[in-house]
């Protein structure tokens, strides 16, 4: 659906199917591309976590999803989905990323080329001031710079880019800003052309596991990520990592082996990391990059015919097993059941197990269709007992 625009009604469906229990990216993509659309993925909802062993599953309602629509419009916030011609294009590159995002400000930013700036809350006077410089020439550059509105490294590369744009990405809900000490920046931000985004439902209060989400958009976001400064357990580390994975170029500036604050990134430049201490050492590097630019493949067909579910659940021979009407949640009392016992599910959870495997894996030692092997997994996942990772690979949730 690149370059195309969701109708309104495809926008709420996205929003509710996105905000359901046990939904997250991937399995956005794979129940969207499944079943050919937001709406008929919600339809299928309550049947699927059935068939993987959850009773009782919580699908956002048409009323929860237009009264946060409508506290985003209040709040003058809007839901760009992947594959609309606003929708960052390096962000939909990554295999994670948010089906819809909120965003407030400008989304022209999103089609220039960004540079991620991370680093210590509690950062030293050097590491400010380098931080300073080097977000001003990036910005004089070219660059948008992207960061996670953090105290200390963070906050200095947003405000040194002010007037070159640069784009905040949150933790929680547009209107939790975190720390509420920075919502002068954000508006700042906002009114110099810069943008302001997150995945999270308005009203979300940020939680210590919501960081490394807010990490993998600010990587996603960007050509590369400069770690300015980093204890050894560092958050920063965790966005460079998610930087590797995603196939950005990690910059690591060195420091003082007696400072803490060094010891990550010097690690990262011991690792293989590029070595930043002047502008050159990053443009030099991403100067390529932009010139061939992101790829555009969102992995995601919404706009098509839906596909007809009935004849794939046949395939799936599962006798017995007891169907709601469509779009009905089941009123048993259990929130957690026992899973139909079907060939397919059955043999699958014999394969699983708590190491990720390949679905590609899966598919040859099973002996099973792809078509029945995505289904199942399907099940399980919306029933919260499977785990989805990087490399198109699944693992078995322990104790589910």
């Amino acid at each position: 659906m690149s370059g195309s625009r969701l109708a309104d009604e495809q926008r709420l469906d996205w929003l509710r199917l996105i905000r359901s229990e046990n939904v997250g990216p991937r399995t956005f993509r794979a129940l969207v591309n499944q079943f050919g659309g937001a709406a008929a993925a919600l339809e299928a909802l309550p049947d699927l976590a059935r068939r993987g062993g959850r009773l009782v599953l919580k699908v956002t309602t048409r009323a929860e999803a237009e009264k946060e629509m409508a506290a985003a419009v209040r709040l003058g916030v809007r839901f760009i989905a992947m594959g609309e011609p606003d929708y960052p294009k390096v962000l939909q590159a990554i295999d994670t990323a948010p089906p819809l995002i909120a965003v407030r400000g400008s989304s022209e930013i999103f089609s220039r080329p960004a540079v991620a700036m991370v680093g210590s809350r509690n950062a030293s006077a050097a590491g400010l001031t380098f931080t300073e410089r080097l977000s001003r020439q990036l910005g004089d550059a070219g660059y948008v710079v992207v960061s996670g509105l953090a105290r200390g490294i963070d906050t200095r590369a947003h405000k040194a880019a002010l007037e070159t744009g640069t784009i905040a990405v949150l933790a929680g809900g547009q209107d939790r800003i975190y720390p509420s000490e920075n919502e002068p920046l954000v508006k700042a931000i906002v009114d110099n052309g810069g943008a302001v985004v997150s995945e999270m439902p308005l009203g979300w209060e940020p939680r210590g596991r919501d960081f490394p989400r807010r990490n993998r958009v600010v990587s996603g976001l960007s050509y590369g990520v400069v770690v300015v400064e980093a204890a050894r357990r560092s958050g920063s580390l965790i966005t460079a990592r998610f930087a590797l994975e995603q196939g950005r170029e990690v910059f690591a500036v060195p420091g003082s082996p007696l400072d803490p604050r060094a010891e990550g990134t010097n690690d990262l430049i011991r690792d293989g990391a590029n070595l930043c201490a002047e502008i050159e050492h990053v443009t030099s590097v991403l100067e390529p990059l932009v010139a061939s630019g992101p790829r555009s493949d969102t992995g995601i067909e919404e706009p098509r015919h839906l596909v007809a579910t009935e004849e794939l659940w046949d395939e799936l021979d599962l006798p017995g097993v007891p169907r709601a009407p469509v779009g009905e949640v089941a009123p048993e009392a259990e929130a957690l059941g026992e899973p139909h016992n079907g060939p397919a599910t059955v043999g699958l959870i014999d394969l699983l197990g708590p190491s990720p495997i390949s679905v590609d894996d899966l598919v040859r030692q099973s002996g099973l269709s792809i078509r029945i092997v995505q289904m199942t997994l399907l099940e399980l996942e919306i029933a919260g007992r499977l785990e989805r990772h990087g490399g198109n690979a699944v693992s078995l949730i322990a104790g589910r």
